[in-house]
């Protein structure tokens, strides 16, 4: 195989993101061959550029028109539709989340385990970004010694009524499965565990619907505890604006800082525990030097994760976001969420079948309606730099 032939389910905003670069050769050895839709006007612009247009999956999976599939579905459609992928024999790039809820997630996985000749990727683009890159080297490297504290105000999302009518599938527990959590900051759910691996407790505080007409969760505090005692907060919302980005851990050989552009690195010359225990003076602390961290942002984060799984698929290439990765940032989410419901610390690993349940009743007893109507702006500027 000298390419690798996509198609791309789901077009709406951000499958035919995902389309359009394939289609304008961002990514070498790939071309998209074919599109899916359930719904004929997103798809027959395609037909007279010589792609393959189809309104059902499974007939997509078994034409042989393609070796790979691009998921870009709403949500509780990954899961179906990646295991159906993956049983063809064909490879899968699925977009965030990987799956609506844990449960699902391990029978994506389970799929893949099944049909080891394929590859399974995520579509977490955040994760090629240089700033986080920088950050987790310097976490991982030990160099700012054991950390002790992380947090993240991550309060820029913010969505309008009109985003939220956009589709009948936002935000709602039967369509979408979550709301911040699962939609918005998801990516920074996962580059949380990727940089200081998952927590084992976590409580979480959410409000349903305070700024919006939605039944989901639209602002969020959590409390995280690791297995070194190290703490973290994590504050999200769709409702604040101007809103906060800002990411601090803290150690204890010194501080990283990530705000508006800048990140900053504060380095002590001595551990602060071992200061502390050595020092005479009752109001000493270790001196510290401080220096900023440039860094580039990444000029096309989703065809980067698409190139690099195409070369996973053709060279053997390691995964910049394996699929089975996917999980720990659904996992996180959906522990957050259901903490919040029973008023309980959730102790990881999430029992993923619990809340599947709780999810189902969630969504059975959904009454809400929607207006749906087209949003007019581009998606490519709710694409967090």
């Amino acid at each position: 195989m000298n390419d690798v032939r996509f198609g791309v389910i789901g077009m709406g905003n951000i499958g035919k993101f995902h389309a359009q670069y394939l289609l304008d050769k961002q990514v070498d050895n790939a071309v998209l061959t074919a599109v899916c839709s359930s719904s004929p006007s997103k798809i027959e612009s395609y037909r007279s550029q010589g792609i393959r247009v189809f309104s059902d999956a499974a007939q997509l999976f078994s034409s042989g028109e393609i070796d790979a599939v691009l998921i870009a579905t709403p949500h509780f459609q990954h899961t179906t539709l990646g295991i159906a992928a993956l049983d063809a024999g064909v490879h899968v790039l699925v977009e965030k989340p990987i799956s609506a809820h844990k449960a699902d997630a391990e029978r994506l996985i389970a799929a893949h385990r099944r049909n080891r000749g394929t590859v399974f990727a995520g579509m977490f683009q955040m994760r090629t970004e240089p700033r986080y890159q920088r950050i987790r080297t310097i976490v991982q490297s030990g160099q700012l010694g054991a950390i002790v504290r992380v947090t993240w105000i991550n309060t820029d999302w913010y969505r309008t009524e009109a985003y939220y009518a956009s589709g009948g599938w936002r935000a709602t527990w039967k369509g979408e499965g979550g709301g911040v959590l699962l939609n918005q900051c998801l990516h920074n759910l996962d580059l949380l565990q990727w940089i200081c691996d998952m927590p084992e407790r976590i409580r979480g505080f959410c409000d349903f619907g305070r700024f919006h007409d939605i039944e989901v969760e639209d602002n969020v505090t959590a409390w995280f505890q690791w297995a070194n005692q190290a703490t973290g907060t994590f504050v999200s919302s769709t409702g604040e604006a101007p809103g906060t980005d800002r990411l601090e851990i803290a150690g204890t050989m010194g501080r990283l800082v990530l705000e508006n552009g800048k990140l900053t690195l504060a380095l002590n010359e001595t551990d602060m525990t071992t200061f502390s225990k050595t020092a005479s003076q009752a109001f000493a602390k270790p001196a510290a030097r401080t220096e900023d961290i440039p860094f580039d942002s990444a000029s096309t984060p989703h065809a980067i994760v698409t190139r690099n799984f195409v070369k996973a698929i053709l060279q053997g290439e390691p995964l910049i976001a394996p699929g089975e990765e996917g999980i720990n940032s659904v996992e996180l989410a959906n522990a957050i969420v259901y903490s919040s419901i029973t008023g309980d610390a959730i102790k990881l690993p999430l029992n993923g079948k619990a809340w599947e349940i709780k999810l189902g009743q969630l969504a059975a007893s959904s009454t809400r309606t929607k207006i749906i109507r087209a949003a007019t702006d581009d998606i490519s500027g709710s694409f967090k730099r």
